[in-house]
């Protein structure tokens, strides 16, 4: 549904670009978590997406439609909260999702009520915007993402703001909408503890690459994760590269099917003085503190000098 190919963006002035190269997918039906700091790249991202921001080389597809070449096509079908929402406050919500609908064309009231009544708002559509809570206000960003009809919907920080109930509902109205609609969606967010119990997967920025992409917990990737330090950090690192271990953040990724007790045992046959070796699993926040923690480039596997 949404496929993000090698794309690379670099303001006038930035000592950094905001994205290198990054590319992942998501596909139709499933809910992505975008992650990382920030400066990391998560609103430059969304803004390619969207058609706001023009990269400097690769490319967008929603739906099969480049979003830089078929802009109009590639978004008809999405449906976002970017940013802070923005609306008349002295109308009703009501009016206002009439004038803002109206921009691509309208919607039929049939439509605008069912989306009303999906995001709880029945009883106060007809009320000033100027009288709603924070959270009514997202009920209504929400309700304005859903008109007309989207296949994508992209959420930037759809939470911020918002008490522990209202969180709780947002979670439940995203995965209610998904299943009801068959909604693909793409949430940027801070709170990891949301992110994953929303999520299916997840995609790591960190300084505008991606450091990881896959499941929530990392174990939908058949992968174990290990933190390896050692006397001698160069060839231990070597060592794991050779028996097959990837570098992710500081920890090295094996095989999930990799016993510990034989991958230790191999590493000091071949001479690794090792001094650490203990799993990393658990929850999104060990996942996201693996990858986005140190500084691109560093050695897992510490010594050396």
């Amino acid at each position: 549904m949404l496929e993000f190919e090698h794309v690379s963006k670099r303001f006038a002035g930035a000592a950094a670009p905001a994205l290198d190269g990054v590319s992942f997918s998501v596909a139709r039906g499933r809910i992505c978590g975008l992650l990382g700091h920030n400066g990391a790249g998560k609103s430059t991202a969304l803004g390619v997406l969207l058609g706001m921001v023009h990269p400097d080389a690769g490319e967008a597809r929603i739906g099969g439609a480049s979003v830089q070449r078929e802009r109009e096509r590639a978004v008809a079908k999405v449906g976002a909260i970017f940013e802070a929402p923005a609306f008349y406050d002295y109308l009703s919500g009501w009016h206002n999702l009439k004038v803002l609908t109206a921009y691509s064309g309208g919607v039929p009231e049939s439509d605008l009520r069912e989306t009303v009544e999906w995001v709880g708002l029945t009883s106060r559509i007809r009320d000033r915007v100027s009288a709603y809570s924070h959270g009514m206000r997202q009920r209504l960003a929400l309700a304005q993402a859903l008109l007309p009809r989207p296949e994508l919907l992209i959420l930037d920080e759809p939470t911020d703001g918002l008490d522990p109930e209202g969180i709780v509902e947002f979670r439940r109205q995203v995965l209610e909408l998904r299943e009801r609609l068959g909604l693909t969606v793409l949430l940027s967010s801070h709170l990891l503890g949301e992110v994953e119990q929303v999520c299916d997967e997840v995609v790591i920025l960190q300084g505008g690459h991606k450091v990881y992409e896959g499941g929530v917990k990392g174990a939908a990737d058949g992968l174990a994760f290990y933190r390896i330090e050692a006397e001698n950090g160069e060839t231990t690192a070597a060592l794991c590269r050779e028996l097959g271990g990837e570098e992710r953040g500081p920890c090295f990724a094996f095989p999930a099917e990799e016993k510990a007790a034989d991958l230790l045992a191999a590493l000091v046959a071949k001479g690794a003085c090792i001094t650490r070796f203990s799993p990393e699993e658990g929850s999104l926040e060990s996942l996201y503190l693996r990858f986005s923690g140190p500084a691109r480039g560093t050695r897992s596997a510490e010594g050396d000098g």
